[in-house]
């Protein structure tokens, strides 16, 4: 595990997590919340798309997209989840 690729991956997982929140306005977890969720989000599917991804996507480019696509669809099952907890 490489710790600049951590960072840029939990660095753009808190952007996409933020615009996620930003674009979905129902899902939304507040602005701290969506950065949160995204930071994590993007940590964990930077690491799992480096995984499995292999040779395909290397380097930043795929570090910026593994983190922004984690941190989008965990800031978005995080906001359905506390929706529908809140019913």
């Amino acid at each position: 595990m490489d710790l600049s690729g951590l960072l840029v991956q939990a660095i753009s997982g808190a952007v996409g997590g933020s615009a996620a929140g930003a674009a979905a306005k129902n899902y939304s977890l507040g602005a701290v919340g969506n950065a949160i969720a995204g930071a994590v989000g993007g940590g964990i599917l930077g690491q799992l798309m480096g995984s499995f991804a292999g040779q395909m996507i290397e380097g930043w480019v795929g570090d910026i997209v593994g983190g922004g696509v984690g941190g989008i669809v965990l800031t978005l099952i995080a906001g359905v989840i506390r929706n529908m907890t809140s019913k």
